[in-house]
């Protein structure tokens, strides 16, 4: 029925309950369309919907009837959540969720006055960049070097040395790497707040999830020492609160801010892979939306060629490159700053060794090439590998044949290269090529290197490696041939940069480095073996070190330094190696991906018995619990929309907004969460509890989200009055909750004495909800 001239009054809020799915009336600006008869009126649910909360007065007022002649304006879209403008509103929360996140992190930060837990790793490296001391870590350098400023600029001069947990830090300046630490953990705070207010563009839902971070213990213990997880998470979140930016700027490209933001996110990717290797699952998630941006942008047909080009190089200079250049950078640095030989030259080259000042092959001279009758050292390339070595001893009765022992050592052992039958007596000195037969003497006790198929000591389907023979005189299995890798036969073999491998003649093994330590005969030293499977392993590569021959001139290992691209990769490779070798220590709590989400095991930071000061590492488990429920819960709605969609359902303005925010930006959250949890299963070496924050930031955002959303599904659903109760009652009491779980769990963080919880006098008594809590 046509509506021209028909004027309706239509009472200012609804009171009636709609059933879901809702179906708007079409509206018409200046008129409303009247419902045929019979037909249901159905009223624009959700009407109740204010910034943080339900707004009343769902129908809009009847716009004034337009002046004839006046050019007619497009209706703006009707918006459920009004726009985030006022200031005030803002920057208000903000400025309070920040100070109390530094006044939480900040509190008590000199207590306890001593080592904790891994302070000993990483504050004793941030001595060693203050005192330009090389050492090897299994993560990149960024981190370290930020405590090691942080130290220095606070007027710590590197000399504690850091020896093990409990020991007091006495005179010495340690609370500038610990406040630095803490800064960074405090700003996580206010990066969850600004991300979620992005995503959802809505207050309470930042606030909560700012709430949780605030009231975390454990996101609290893990801010307050000298460790390098708030400085990987603070670029984590930097690198999201940039993301969900550049793409609120996506209506502007190619504008100043959005610039900006784009770089901003390629910094902070470097500054987290430049912490720790998990800094690439940020990468990754940075790499997805990209491509989901770029896809997008794609199905513009309103786009030109040009202007999709432009989007790709920009993202390919700021999310690539400059990352690039600037993690090659830290890394250049560190090379830079750590100069001096120290604990970390083992783990590397020959050739790594001799840019170190006060190293043994730091500016030495020796003959550039190997030749018959030079005594040389051979290092073996595992990671932390030794010297060929051979001593006196023989094998104990019934470990192989009673040859003598070969092992790898710490220690230099000299070896001969003597002349082969082949050699013309008319050269004075002839050099060993790729490829050639030879023997090796061992100069002490002029044994020759010799394996035969005996089983290995301690490796098996092995074969024994022994001294044999008197003065060079020994047997057929006494033959090794010599090659290096990536060369052709007849190539010279170059000192320190040749990675050179020895098979033996006679039965086609080896030689190369178990890695096992041989027992108390073998003077625990590492097992050397001659291995029947041939792999291209480290274990089974060599390179000679020291070599001395009075017939080869001498030149500077200046020459055959390491290029820094070169030494950039080798260091890499360490770093791999050590973190997929790494194994826990004595009566060290480890634990798996599935105990994390249910906070089932922390870890002690300080203190056993009860006369310590014990801090214990443990989620808030509430704030825990709540996060994995949620985790569940926004699957269900999520799968509840999705289908509800699917089937065509006709969802009113507000609740397509809502379901807008719940699957593209709760979708982002619980991706981030996936990529930064999942990818531990997958992994081999030793695991702890701290491993799980990255994602147990996510699954916080997550929990803001996805209540704020379905406390505002719920709110539609009901009458104005009753749906903001509904709404603000929901929302406090779970703010309530997060803050009481705090007050009671609070010691865990900012330390506790007495007795332990099992005791009825702690006061921890009857907060030890799991058998597997340890306070």
């Amino acid at each position: 029925m046509p509506c021209e001239g028909t004027r309706l009054r239509f009472p200012p809020c609804p009171t009636a309950r709609t059933p879901f799915p809702l179906m708007p009336c079409a509206v018409v600006p200046g008129c409303r369309r009247l419902p045929r008869v019979g037909a249901q009126m159905t009223l624009a649910v959700g009407c109740c919907q204010a910034e943080s909360g339900p707004r009343c007065g769902g129908l809009r007022q009847r716009r004034p009837r337009r002046p004839a002649g006046e050019p007619s304006r497009p209706s703006p879209p009707p918006r459920a959540w009004a726009p985030l403008e006022a200031p005030v509103g803002v920057w208000a929360p903000l400025a309070s969720i920040t100070l109390l996140s530094f006044a939480s992190r900040f509190y008590r930060l000199s207590e306890p006055p001593h080592v904790c837990w891994d302070e000993t790793h990483f504050g004793k490296m941030g001595s060693y960049y203050i005192n330009r001391t090389f050492f090897f870590d299994v993560h990149p350098p960024l981190g370290k070097m930020l405590i090691g400023l942080a130290g220095y600029l606070s007027g710590y001069n590197g000399t504690f040395p850091f020896q093990k947990p409990g020991d007091r830090y006495g005179h010495h300046n340690y609370i500038g790497m610990r406040g630095f630490c803490a800064f960074l953990g405090s700003c996580l705070v206010p990066f969850a707040y600004l991300i979620v207010l992005e995503l959802s563009k809505s207050l309470s839902a930042a606030l909560l999830a700012a709430s949780i971070l605030i009231f975390d213990t454990g996101c609290i213990t893990l801010s307050q020492y000298i460790l390098l997880d708030p400085i990987l998470m603070f670029f984590l979140m930097g690198a999201v609160l940039s993301m969900v930016k550049y793409n609120s700027c996506a209506v502007r490209p190619f504008s100043a801010p959005w610039w900006f933001w784009l770089s901003l996110t390629g910094v902070n990717l470097a500054g987290a892979i430049g912490v720790k290797f998990v800094g690439l699952f940020v990468v990754l998630l940075v790499g997805l939306n990209t491509v989901y941006d770029l896809w997008e942008l794609l199905g513009d047909l309103s786009l030109s060629l040009v202007t999709l080009g432009k989007h790709l190089l920009a993202r390919v200079f700021c999310l690539i490159l400059l990352p690039l250049v600037l993690y090659t950078a830290q890394f250049a640095v560190h090379f830079a700053v750590l100069n001096k030989s120290g604990p970390g030259d083992g783990f590397f080259s020959s050739a790594f060794q001799s840019r170190l000042i006060g190293n043994n092959l730091h500016n030495v001279s020796v003959p550039e090439h190997l030749a018959y009758g030079s005594v040389i050292t051979m290092k073996n390339l595992r990671m932390a590998g030794g010297y060929l070595h051979s001593h006196w001893h023989l094998y104990p009765e019934g470990v192989g044949a009673r040859q003598q022992q070969v092992s790898v050592s710490l220690y230099h052992s000299l070896s001969l290269l003597p002349a082969s039958d082949h050699l013309d007596p008319s050269c004075s000195v002839e050099f060993v090529r790729h490829g050639d037969v030879i023997r090796l003497e061992h100069k002490e006790t002029s044994r020759n290197l010799h394996s035969h198929q005996h089983e290995a000591p301690m490796t098996r389907k092995h074969f024994q490696v022994t001294g044999y023979g008197i003065n060079g005189t020994g047997d057929a299995n006494d033959f090794w041939r010599i090659e290096v890798v990536g060369r052709k036969s007849g190539k010279r073999i170059k000192v320190l940069r040749s990675q050179i491998r020895l098979t033996h003649l006679a039965t086609g093994c080896i030689l190369g480095s178990s890695g096992k330590t041989l027992p108390k005969w073998g003077w625990e030293q590492v097992e050397v073996t001659c291995t029947p499977y041939v792999k291209e392993t480290p274990n089974a590569l060599w390179n000679v070190e020291d070599h001395i021959n009075p017939k080869l001139p001498n030149i500077s290992l200046d020459v055959l330094k390491p290029s820094f691209p070169e030494i950039l990769l080798e260091s890499h490779m360490v770093m791999i190696r050590g973190n997929s070798g790494l194994k826990p220590k004595e009566n060290e709590v480890t634990s798996k991906p599935w105990h994390w989400p249910i906070n089932y095991q922390g870890l002690r930071f300080s203190g056993v018995n009860e006369t310590d000061y014990r801090v214990y590492l443990l989620g808030n488990p509430v704030v825990w619990w709540l996060n994995l429920v949620t985790i569940g819960l926004y699957l269900l709605m999520a799968t509840c929309t999705i289908v509800a969609i699917k089937r065509g359902a006709q969802l009113t303005v507000e609740f397509k907004e809502l379901s807008e925010v719940l699957l593209h930006s709760g979708g982002k959250i619980m991706l981030g969460w996936l990529l930064h949890y999942l990818p531990f299963f997958m992994m081999g070496r030793v695991l702890y509890f701290h491993h799980y924050f990255p994602a147990m930031l996510f699954s916080s955002m997550l929990t803001g989200i996805t209540w704020d959303t379905l406390l505002k599904f719920c709110a539609g659903c009901l009458s104005c009055s009753m749906g903001k109760r509904v709404y603000t009652y929901g929302m406090l009491a779970l703010m309530l909750l997060i803050v009481y779980s705090f007050y009671l769990f609070h010691p865990l963080s900012y330390g506790m004495v007495g007795p332990m919880a099992s005791d009825p006098n702690s006061p921890m008594a009857g907060l030890r909800w799991l058998e597997s809590w340890e306070f």
